[in-house]
């Protein structure tokens, strides 16, 4: 499928999903079809999607552009990213942290992260949620049953989930709240998927429990990173945070994190900041009611916006300038999905309102 330079070309299922991408205030049916174009004109032809040409790809950002390119209609380029995936899986179930503009041959950094490997599933519910396709949940079971389990192998007695297994393979303990917090949004969809397959895995469902009572409950059992915005809004962005407790947290972290007019910051107290962040947090807020405030803060990261659809990563309010000088595939992608859950994607909606997804087994004590 080609794309011209104004985005046409794409099928009537695109054009009809770009136009619930429409968003007054934030996006045009035009400036949503350049971005849509944009990611597709980023990825290669073996269906990677890398951060933009010649930069490398991670399995998490790959991920999050071939969600948004499902939003946007566009199924055959989202499940060519998702074959990719499936292609290049190594055989304990993980794929490395990084690989050099997405060619499978020249991995940057053979870490496997948990978090990075545990994404995809997320990806694969949504884009069937999107597609109804139940050949491709099919081949993509084994897989996802893959993922899982190397994931699950980092889950320590508390609940948490390791960060990462290292190049020589020993196991990394120490857990971070954002990645947890990923990782029990790719549990939840994992459970929704054997259970649409007919196939429970209670193993699972104890894992979920006890690391969605991790997060909500035993803080201590992570690594502090309070700094980070995404350790402030991930919880809830996950589903591992709802109701009174989602809405505490978002209180109390706004006035640290917010720059009003400019977006969100990504560390205090660095003054920068950051597209894809800024974005994930309307995510957030549409999934717990705030959609208001969701639609401001998309509004506001609009002047990270470039003329080619894409959005520059993040923005120095300092010196007034942006900074790095990339435009990345990710940014653009995450803010793709706040608009289509702010329109009512159903896939979208699904996976991020979480109302449907198996929430595990809570665990017997603490």
């Amino acid at each position: 499928m080609t794309w011209s330079d104004q985005g046409q070309g794409h099928s009537q299922d695109s054009q009809d999903s770009i136009e619930r991408l429409v968003l007054p205030g934030v996006l045009t049916a035009g400036q949503a079809a350049r971005t849509v174009a944009a990611i597709a004109a980023a990825q290669r032809p073996d269906g990677a999607i890398p951060w933009f040409p010649g930069h490398h790809l991670d399995p998490w950002d790959h991920v999050e552009a071939a969600m948004a390119l499902d939003a946007a209609g566009e199924h055959e380029r989202a499940g060519a990213a998702y074959r990719w995936l499936a292609r290049h899986q190594n055989s304990d179930g993980s794929w490395y942290a990084g690989y050099q503009d997405g060619d499978p041959e020249r991995p940057t950094d053979l870490g496997r992260e948990s978090n990075f490997c545990a994404y995809p599933v997320v990806g694969v519910w949504h884009h069937y949620l999107a597609t109804g396709d139940d050949a491709f949940l099919d081949r993509m079971w084994p897989q996802v049953y893959a993922a899982v389990e190397f994931v699950l192998a980092l889950q320590q007695p508390g609940g948490q989930i390791g960060w990462k297994r290292e190049p020589s393979g020993a196991a990394v303990t120490d857990a971070l709240l954002t990645g947890s917090s990923s990782v029990h949004h790719a549990l939840r969809c994992a459970l929704a998927i054997a259970e649409h397959r007919e196939e429970p895995q209670p193993d699972w469902e104890l894992a979920t429990g006890a690391l969605g009572h991790a997060i909500r409950r035993h803080p201590e059992r992570f690594l502090d990173k309070s700094r980070f915005s995404m350790d402030w809004y991930y919880p809830v962005l996950s589903g591992a945070l709802r109701g009174p407790l989602a809405l505490e947290r978002i209180e109390e972290g706004w006035s640290r994190f917010v720059v009003p007019g400019l977006g969100v910051r990504c560390v205090i107290p660095n003054p920068w900041v950051t597209g894809g962040e800024s974005a994930e947090l309307a995510l957030a807020l549409w999934a717990v009611g705030e959609s208001d405030r969701a639609v401001r803060i998309l509004a506001d990261i609009q002047h990270l916006r470039a003329d080619d659809g894409l959005y520059w990563t993040g923005y120095e309010f300092q010196n007034r300038e942006m900074w790095p000088v990339e435009r990345t595939t990710w940014t653009a992608g995450a803010m793709l999905l706040a608009v289509a859950a702010l329109g009512g994607d159903e896939a979208t909606t699904a996976v991020f309102g979480g109302e449907r997804l198996p929430d595990g087994l809570p665990p017997g004590c603490c």
